[in-house]
């Protein structure tokens, strides 16, 4: 790679090491690893032009849930839906519009309903949809709402509501065990993450994933690095393999590698279900009901016994855990268990938690595009708490290692976003929400390259071109132009940038 301007970042702590401006560097790229950067190196063998662009380390997504984020692609989009009403009525003209073959699923994605006047119901999906089997799964993922010709197709006991959690988990492996391909949508959704620079993700599917992304990388799914996580239907089967996080699978092409064992110990905002020391304040179509304080779904003494089992195999452990109770009763565990492994989510953490991260070594995996989404419900059922949500700058100040990711489809996977959010905490017109914790564009970006400070000797060859620097001042990190991505040296994307060979 000829002619790129460094940008070399701190890896945990995001301090700018020496930005250098206009400082013109080559790279050189062999066996998939950088073997020299220098101003003027002899050229030879494969070149990329870079024409004087900015050269950061390849980004990483540290959440991800693959097959969804595929099947995102091609669901109908309940996004914008501001009702129960509103919901079933983009349900029926996508029916009417687009009528399914008999007995195909119809799914839909990102519907929020906290904050919804009205409420969902089965009946409801019937009376739009009569005998198809519709699966409308919540923004968060936590929740879904079917229709009754779904519920008797994945054989859930019949009601009228929505299904929450660990049984909502269920059905979510279930649908995903029905004969389908998400290739065709996992295919567009890896190069649209290789268009805005991304070489590697934590998949936190609710699968095989050690199992099903060799066949993936197989049949040619190979433009990105996954570390595959593993829930504890799963366990066994990592465990007789002999499978340590960390450890290459065979037929990843060097591509995959074991990551850690996943446990999913609260809820989430959205369903009401996050475990908080408070009680919520009841919202929405709920506001005439009584607020609790969420949910515990895996108990402090089964945690404990999970990351004592994983840890004791060689696994690492990323346990969700996004109200403050939840990420006190993770952190102990961590603390009497000696596991090494990440909070994924950390949305609300008390303030005595904030420094037992750095202490205890456990990572803070977090996703700042969440905020953009939850602010208005984070003021109405968590009153009060909104400096303590989405703590950022608390917890890097404290020495915590930050890790962005996307917990894709949750948000969509581009890490400029999660950046851009950590660094504005906004999207529309109003100021920055909680400004106290925003963090620097060099925070940011040092969060999201894995670790990797800067382009070294010896560091992966995954690399990516940038047509803006992102550290300038004013630069927009939500539009920053990825020119190329390279993975171990082999360009994933890169419209317009120039290869040659001499």
């Amino acid at each position: 790679m000829r002619r790129a301007r460094l940008v070399p970042v701190a890896a945990r702590r995001g301090v700018v090491s020496g930005h250098p401006g206009g400082a013109v560097v080559d790279v050189r790229v062999s066996g998939g690893r950088v073997v020299e950067v220098g101003p003027a190196l002899a050229r030879g063998g494969d070149e990329l032009d870079a024409d004087g662009r900015w050269l950061v380390p390849g980004l990483w997504d540290q959440h991800v849930h693959s097959a969804q984020w595929a099947r995102s692609f091609t669901r109908i989009d309940l996004t914008t839906a501001r009702s129960a009403a509103d919901a079933v009525e983009t349900v029926r003209a996508a029916v009417a519009a687009h009528p399914p073959a008999r007995g195909a699923l119809v799914e839909g994605y990102g519907f929020r309903d906290a904050l919804w006047p009205d409420l969902p119901t089965t009946r409801a999906l019937d009376r739009a949809a009569p005998g198809v089997p519709v699966v409308l799964v919540s923004g968060d993922v936590h929740c879904g709402w079917l229709s009754g010709a779904a519920m008797q197709r994945l054989g859930v006991p019949p009601r009228d509501g929505l299904i929450r959690e660990h049984e909502w988990f269920d059905v979510l492996a279930a649908i995903g065990r029905l004969p389908q391909s998400t290739d065709a949508g996992l295919r567009a959704a890896m190069a649209a993450a290789a268009s805005r620079g991304v070489v590697g993700v934590v998949d936190m599917e609710f699968a095989a994933n050690h199992r099903v992304w060799p066949e993936r990388v197989a049949a040619g799914l190979d433009t990105l690095r996954v570390r595959t996580g593993v829930y504890t239907d799963d366990l066994d089967d990592v465990l007789t393999a002999g499978l340590r996080t960390g450890d290459p699978l065979r037929g990843g092409d060097g591509l995959l590698t074991m990551g850690p064992l996943k446990v999913i110990s609260d809820g989430a905002l959205n369903t009401r279900t996050a475990f908080c020391h408070e009680p919520y304040t009841a919202v929405g179509a709920d506001a005439g009901t009584g607020a609790g304080h969420g949910e515990q779904t895996v108990p402090a003494g089964e945690l404990r016994a999970l990351m004592e089992s994983a840890s004791g195999a060689g696994l690492t452990t990323a346990v969700h855990a996004i109200g403050d109770a939840a990420v006190t009763i993770v952190l102990d565990a961590y603390e009497a268990t000696g596991a090494r492994g990440t909070v994924e989510h950390a949305q609300l953490v008390a303030a005595a938690d904030v420094p037992r991260f750095a202490a205890l070594g456990v990572v803070a995996s977090v996703q700042p595009a969440h905020l953009l989404d939850d602010r208005d419900l984070v003021e109405a059922a968590w009153p009060g708490r909104a400096e303590r949500t989405f703590p950022l700058r608390d917890l890097l100040d404290a020495g915590a290692e930050l890790r962005f990711g996307s917990d894709a489809p949750v948000a969509r996977l581009d890490p400029w976003l999660a950046m851009a959010a950590a660094v504005t905490r906004t999207a529309d017109e109003r100021p920055a929400w909680t400004p106290a914790q925003r963090l620097t564009p060099a925070e940011a970006l040092a969060a999201s390259t894995d670790g990797w400070g800067t382009v070294a000797p010896g560091h992966p060859g995954d690399l990516v071109l940038l047509d803006a620097d992102p550290l300038a001042p004013g630069t927009d990190l939500r539009t920053v132009p990825v020119a190329a991505t390279l993975l171990a040296g082999r360009l994933t994307h890169g419209a317009g940038v120039q290869e040659s060979s001499r």
